[in-house]
């Protein structure tokens, strides 16, 4: 049963995907400006991001995907006339997860931004680059490594929360799952959720190996060579012989 629902499954695997990538790539957005206002905005950016990320992070992700999909409809026809009703029910889900990821992931830049020592900033204005070169060339590639495992496991948290979309109605590779089962009048329900969870192993594997060939690739060439004591010691010696 597993091997005949698997290809019905993996044919919604691409709206999974689709919520999932677009909103770490949103989130990532809201997450950079949020550690921004964490880190360099003025007193009222500051607490408000802060109020942001506290509020979002005690949230669990199923009530704000509700709030979204019945509150965010009422609020923009009551307060701008817009009606929402007819939008894909995928634009809840990435809006929900955008919100979410945002508030997890600004805290992850924000504390990778502060592991790069200060110095090198400093002394990269007094090298002449303007904040903005600084920034890009010293102390992005440096903190981008060292938020790099912790953004992955953040992304790969949210592609498996995204399996929570079925209950506003959308139809992705858990959706689809439940429709197998209710097709089946409740049966073989084990079955489905063991091929629904295969197919989110395969591709949660697949996501760690990007990660881990990403992060060797930013990684490489950034650790420096220490000479052992004793290299050290031969070379002082033969140059005191040389010396001599």
């Amino acid at each position: 049963m597993i091997l005949e629902v698997l290809p019905d499954l993996l044919a919604y695997l691409d709206v999974t995907l689709l919520v999932a990538g677009i909103s770490i790539a949103a989130g990532s957005l809201l997450g950079g400006l949020l550690a921004w206002a964490n880190l360099g905005g003025a007193r009222p950016l500051r607490a408000l991001a802060a109020v942001y990320v506290y509020v979002m992070r005690c949230t669990p992700s199923i009530v704000l995907l509700f709030i979204v999909f019945y509150g965010l409809p009422k609020l923009l026809q009551g307060a701008f006339g817009i009606d929402m009703n007819g939008m894909n029910r995928a634009v809840f889900a990435v809006i929900t997860f955008t919100l979410l990821f945002g508030a997890y992931i600004s805290e992850v830049f924000r504390a990778a931004y502060k592991a790069v020592p200060r110095g090198q900033y400093e002394a990269a204005i007094c090298a002449g680059l303007s904040p903005v070169q600084a920034f890009a060339h010293v102390m992005l590639p440096q903190a981008a490594i060292v938020a790099l495992p912790n953004f992955g496991n953040a992304s790969i948290n949210l592609l498996k929360e995204g399996s929570l979309a079925y209950t506003i109605g959308l139809i992705d590779l858990i959706g689809k799952g439940n429709l197998i089962i209710a097709q089946n009048f409740g049966a073989y329900g084990i079955e489905i959720y063991l091929a629904c969870m295969l197919v989110y192993w395969a591709v949660v594997l697949l996501l760690e190996q990007v990660f881990t060939q990403v992060e060797r690739r930013l990684d490489k060439g950034s650790s420096l060579r220490v000479e052992t004591p004793a290299r050290a010691g031969a070379v002082t010696g033969g140059g005191a012989a040389d010396g001599a």
